[in-house]
């Protein structure tokens, strides 16, 4: 039976999605709270070893989501306004039915059980983690950092391809040793019974697991919160890390008017326009960022609530060109998400980093992040930073402009990902 820990929560003052960025990673920026308590990886754990981990969810549990679905009660909608109120209530009765009468969970438990999991304690937490090895000897370690409202789910496309590059269109000499870990409070990991898991203290955790498993030096690629960890992670073990590979690159203006008068207009236009788009999106933030125990009751206890919340950002974020989600993502993939936080209980606990990255400040400014950094920038990204901007803040070497492409980058356009992934760290070899 899965667990549910609650935690306390106190006052935070709501930000805007420009704001909320720019705190994220200002390199000059402290805020205003008491300093994070973060694990490092050489502090001291109760347990240090690693157990193997196998995914199953318990019969009762299943029943008990399909009694759930039987008794969903979904709300009228307005005629033609489609998702411009929020989830479209058509589809979300469509994913429902077939959530309740077809989708087959235990084939997606199996399918994610094909791949070799792991828990740790770090930091007094047990971590979850995929840790898949590549059979070539060479191959490089490679961190996936997912964010929210994805999972381990998001990689399941990709990991294959990382580790045996030979049997899909690449070579053996890009392999890649895969680590995707479920963050704390997400999926498999265990919720964190106190405050100040804020990004800062994950990338600390990251950095002690990946140490654990033995990995002196790594690759880092993520989006989403796995971007923003990825890049504390990579400007506080900078040794560490190889090369840091992000599909979510946050920067803040250049300082000097001077430079920041030399961003090319089209740059501009299309950030503004990602901004004007976001206006109308924030409202998720600033309830996760503030009462996130008050929005977890409701999602904890109705799946048809909790599928409303999360397909809709999976629609709303995705470069979907008839702006339906099944454009790009398949009713079995977007339910395997959205199971995998209905059984862990964990969307409370998940949204609580928009809390804790407010209320708990960074230990210090993160400064310029001198490892090698490859932006991979899709054009429907729920933030877009031109590239001057990011240079002044991270040593990019490489800077893909997508073809198309939103902020669910693995699951989306998996072979465009792939291959930059690839083509970046052959470039630091």
């Amino acid at each position: 039976m899965t667990r549910l820990i609650l935690a306390c929560a106190s006052k935070v003052r709501a930000l805007s999605w420009p704001a909320l960025a720019g705190m994220l990673l200002s390199a000059n920026l402290l805020l205003p709270s008491e300093a994070v308590m973060a694990a490092s990886p050489g502090s001291p754990s109760a347990d240090t070893s690693i157990r193997p981990y196998t995914i199953h969810i318990a019969d009762e549990d299943i029943a008990d989501l399909q009694q759930r679905l039987a008794r969903a009660r979904l709300p009228e909608q307005l005629q033609d306004v489609d998702w411009r109120y929020g989830t479209d209530t058509a589809y979300l009765a469509e994913l429902l039915d077939y959530w309740q009468h077809q989708f087959d969970w235990r084939a997606q438990e199996r399918r994610l059980n094909e791949f070799d999991q792991f828990v740790t304690d770090i930091d007094g937490l047990q971590m979850h983690f995929i840790h898949q090895r590549s059979p070539h000897a060479n191959a490089t370690p490679l961190l996936l950092t997912h964010g929210w409202p994805g999972s381990i789910v998001e990689f399941y496309k990709i990991i294959e391809p990382l580790t045996h590059p030979e049997l899909h269109g690449g070579s053996a000499d890009d392999a890649f040793h895969v680590v995707a870990p479920s963050l704390p409070g997400f999926a498999f990991s265990e919720k964190p019974a106190t405050p100040g898991y804020n990004p800062e203290k994950m990338a600390h955790m990251l950095a002690a697991l990946m140490q654990r498993l033995g990995y002196e030096k790594y690759g880092a690629q993520g989006g989403d919160w796995g971007g923003i960890i990825n890049r504390i992670l990579a400007a506080r073990y900078p040794q560490q890390l190889i090369g840091l590979h992000s599909n979510f690159v946050l920067a803040n203006p250049p300082a000097d008017p001077e430079l920041r008068a030399q961003t090319p207009p089209a740059d501009l236009a299309r950030r503004d326009q990602r901004q004007a788009f976001m206006a109308n999106e924030t409202a998720y933030q600033q309830i996760q960022g503030s009462k996130p125990q008050s929005l977890g009751v409701g999602l904890n206890d109705s799946p048809a609530g909790l599928a409303a919340w999360i397909v809709e950002k999976f629609h709303g974020w995705s470069d979907l060109p008839n702006n339906h989600p099944e454009d790009k993502f398949s009713k079995d993939e977007l339910l395997t998400n959205i199971s995998v936080y209905w059984f862990t209980q964990s969307i409370t606990s998940s949204t609580r980093i928009y809390y804790e990255n407010r209320a708990v400040p960074m230990s210090e400014p993160l400064g310029f992040v001198s490892v090698p950094t490859a932006g991979a920038i899709f054009p429907k990204e729920i933030y877009l930073t031109p590239r001057l901007w990011a240079e002044q803040s991270y040593n990019i070497v490489r800077w893909t402009e997508m073809p198309r492409g939103g902020h669910f980058a693995a699951l989306e356009e998996t072979d465009l990902l792939l291959a930059d992934i690839r083509a970046f760290f052959r470039q630091l070899r």
